[in-house]
């Protein structure tokens, strides 16, 4: 038994090189995608100080809005590439009026509450989300519109280190999708003057207030920004499987992220995702026989908790002291 645990699958990494590439690559594509989902939470976290529930049902909502108006301009005769940019354009519209209406009914009248009545606050909107969604989209399983959107589909087949190592075009125009985005956000927060006043309400809004930073435009911006990454991370998960409800389990798998990189950092969201991502598919093609499989489903959430034991700041949080 100790053998199959601690030095079988070490000698089936080297002894099938290809397999391991194979899945080091699997692992780093769902890892970029969980760190962008993280950066939905850090950026409002870091704008507001409320860690944002409803992130994993923006994904599920923005992917079904975008499929939804494909459907009816396509039924009103748009071509289909015009109508999924049309309707690409509209879901970034719905994403810009939910982040008003947030701000507006939401965080406006909980402004210097504490953290834990924001937090619940965020409760409410998922569900808010939840029942709007299935009202209007209905609760049944759809299809993303990849090549609609010029999403590459089939596979490239590499041969390397003795096999054949499968790359999925979608997974490829996920990675460098993904990756760009991440980078961006990370030099808008540390490049631009949104970015810096985003940094100082997160630290205090009253003091941001005192200096003539408008709370109301910093929180329509962020929930704004987190909307877009939303929908870009819908689009993405849902080529890769399809969009239904389901998609609000995946995005929760940030949660996980955020304890391993801190709540505050872009780094750590970075980090922390492709630590999950590698490390589960790791986990689950190499230890899973051993365990009985599922080890994707709850690996991340066994690193959390050993995080939260021994640092629970994360790797790249700041630690909190408090004086008493």
């Amino acid at each position: 038994m100790l053998y199959n645990i601690f030095i079988d699958p070490f000698v089936q990494m080297v002894q099938m090189p290809d397999l391991l590439v194979q899945t080091l690559w699997e692992g780093l594509v769902s890892g970029v995608l969980y760190a962008l989902i993280a950066l939905g939470f850090v950026l409002i976290f870091k704008a507001s100080g409320v860690f944002n529930f409803a992130q994993g049902i923006m994904v599920v909502f923005s992917a079904l809005t975008l499929v939804g108006f494909y459907e009816k301009f396509s039924a009103a005769g748009f071509s289909g590439h015009a109508a999924a940019f049309v309707a690409l354009i509209l879901t970034a519209g719905v994403m810009f009026v939910l982040a008003m209406l947030v701000e507006r009914v939401v965080l406006r009248p909980l402004v210097n509450q504490p953290d834990i009545i924001l937090f619940m606050a965020t409760f409410g909107i998922t569900y808010v989300l939840i029942g709007l969604g299935e009202m209007v989209f209905g609760g049944d399983p759809k299809q993303m519109i990849t090549s609609e959107l010029f999403l590459p589909s089939g596979s490239v087949d590499v041969e390397m280190l003795g096999g054949l190592v499968s790359f999925q075009k979608i997974d490829i125009a996920a990675a460098i999708i993904a990756s760009a985005m991440i980078v961006g956000l990370a030099l808008f927060f540390q490049k631009t003057r949104i970015g810096r006043a985003l940094r100082a309400v997160a630290d205090s809004h009253k003091a941001a207030l005192s200096v003539g930073i408008s709370l109301n435009q910093i929180w329509v911006i962020v929930w704004f920004a987190a909307g877009l990454v939303a929908l870009v991370t819908g689009i993405m998960w849902g080529a890769r499987s399809d969009v239904s409800f389901a998609l609000e389990i995946v995005a929760l798998k940030a949660l996980p992220v955020l304890v391993l990189g801190g709540l505050t950092s872009v780094p750590g969201a970075i980090v922390g995702g492709l630590i999950i991502g590698i490390g589960e598919k790791l986990g689950e093609f190499y230890w899973g026989p051993l365990l009985g499989g599922g080890i994707e489903s709850w690996f991340a959430y066994a690193i959390a908790l050993l995080f939260l034991l021994y640092r629970p700041q994360g790797l790249f949080g700041d630690k909190i002291i408090e004086r008493i």
